[in-house]
């Protein structure tokens, strides 16, 4: 698996519903299985933590009198 720091949202969730395909297909040997499920693990915290970083961004941007973006402000309780 290359670093999960580099992987998009997009490309991890491809390599997610990959490690869930052959989960679920019942065809993996065991000790595959505890590795794939790990990996999903960890694939799954990633895309969390893309969503989350996405999520701020967007509740950071302030809107102007036309209805455009006019800037960001600090987002509190996140």
């Amino acid at each position: 698996m290359s670093d999960l720091s580099t992987l998009s949202f997009e490309d991890a969730m491809k390599q997610l519903e990959e490690v869930v395909r052959a989960l679920e297909s019942g065809n993996v040997e065991l000790e595959k299985s505890i590795a794939l499920y790990e990996k999903g693990a960890k694939l799954k915290a990633h895309c969390e933590a893309k969503l989350k970083e996405a999520e701020e961004k967007v509740a950071k941007i302030t809107l102007g009198p036309d209805g455009k973006p006019a800037g960001t402000t600090p987002v509190e309780g996140l």
